[in-house]
């Protein structure tokens, strides 16, 4: 990000010089305070129309900026304001907080957003009804397609602009951190929290320390879907939930006509063949990081702990349909089917 910027004291020629030195990187800089308050945006034509006012190339790069630019406020825009901006062939885009400092520039050719969260994927469980593709290997660095599990979820979250993951490892622990080791190669930060003995679905998050964010995403790391992370964390932000809760659909056909009765014995309506339509947990949770106080220290805790413990507390919990595509992969058949499925998901 550094690269992209430069202070609002500099010359013209400073700004000049920089553009010329960053070669094919050379789009446009932005301009910010000592304390990095985002005040314009620089480009190669902004320094022509000022050299034209016969503006000295000695002036403050301030003179040159243009203040009329696109930029994003974290955590309140949408894949929309997005596309918008793609639309415009905008390349690079400006995040602030609700100060106005700068947060993050997000490349949309490289992602397609900035989510401002920390990510947990749990991912130490043994795989027992997968083996013996198990035995030497743990089930999220099974490979569906060309790459592990894991790592789809991984490369999605890191399009979307996430930069920690933390991986709960237990279970052949050493061969997912020989894999990614500190994430480097995928520009992203990956730490390992490492359970000396299971601490349930959602324990061992406990162990991880502070977070950088006040929201955190929890998931299952075996799971292959083509969730919008996105439009998770925006349907979050805007419910005001201090827990929303991915889930999927399942249907129960009923093969006979189904009775509806009213008191005692008597029948009120028939409903012929009729489907019912359940939502089960999806294993994808994006919660405030201070709910983690719910979790006791150092004891086995579940995610379904918890969110009782958020229902008794009257806190608000609430779920998020997924329509797209979703794959809890478990059993040798989901193995063999995610195969297939991989071919046409492009993810």
């Amino acid at each position: 990000m550094k690269t992209h910027l430069i202070l609002h004291t500099a010359t013209i020629k400073d700004a000049m010089l920089q553009l010329n030195s960053m070669g094919m990187e050379a789009i446009n800089l932005f301009v910010v305070d000592e304390e990095q308050k985002l005040l314009g945006s620089v480009t190669d034509g902004d320094i022509r129309r000022s050299l034209i006012k016969d503006v000295a190339t000695s002036a403050p790069v301030s003179v040159a900026m243009n203040t009329h630019f696109r930029f994003l406020i974290e955590g309140k825009y949408s894949t929309t304001d997005l596309d918008e901006i793609r639309k415009k062939n905008i390349r690079l885009v400006p995040v602030t907080n609700e100060d106005g400092h700068l947060v993050e520039l997000i490349d949309l050719n490289k992602h397609v957003g900035f989510l401002p969260i920390d990510v947990v994927m749990m991912a130490g469980g043994e795989g027992k009804r997968l083996r013996p593709l198990t035995e030497h290997t743990p089930k999220p660095m099974l490979k569906i397609g060309d790459k592990p599990i894991i790592e789809h979820n991984i490369d999605r979250l890191a399009k979307h602009g996430v930069k920690n993951i933390y991986l709960s490892v237990n279970y052949l622990a050493h061969v997912l951190e020989d894999y990614f080791n500190d994430g480097s190669e995928k520009a992203i930060n990956i730490r390992y929290i490492k359970e000396d003995r299971p601490m349930g679905t959602i324990g061992s998050v406990k162990l991880a320390g502070e977070f950088e964010h006040n929201h955190l995403l929890v998931m299952n790391s075996d799971l292959l879907t083509n969730i919008d992370f996105a439009d998770f964390y925006q349907t979050f932000l805007t419910s005001g939930a201090d827990m929303i809760v991915a889930a999927t659909s399942y249907h129960v056909d009923i093969p006979y006509a189904v009775f509806e009765m009213k008191e005692g014995n008597e029948i009120h309506s028939l409903k012929e063949k009729p489907r019912y339509t359940y939502f089960s947990n999806a294993g994808i949770y994006l919660m405030k990081k201070d709910l983690l106080k719910l979790i006791p220290d150092g004891a086995y805790f579940d995610i379904t702990d918890m969110m009782q413990k958020i229902i008794d507390q009257d806190m608000k919990l609430v779920t998020y349909p997924i329509t797209g595509y979703w794959l809890d992969i478990g059993q040798h058949d989901d193995f063999k089917k995610a195969q297939e499925d991989i071919k046409h998901l492009g993810i």
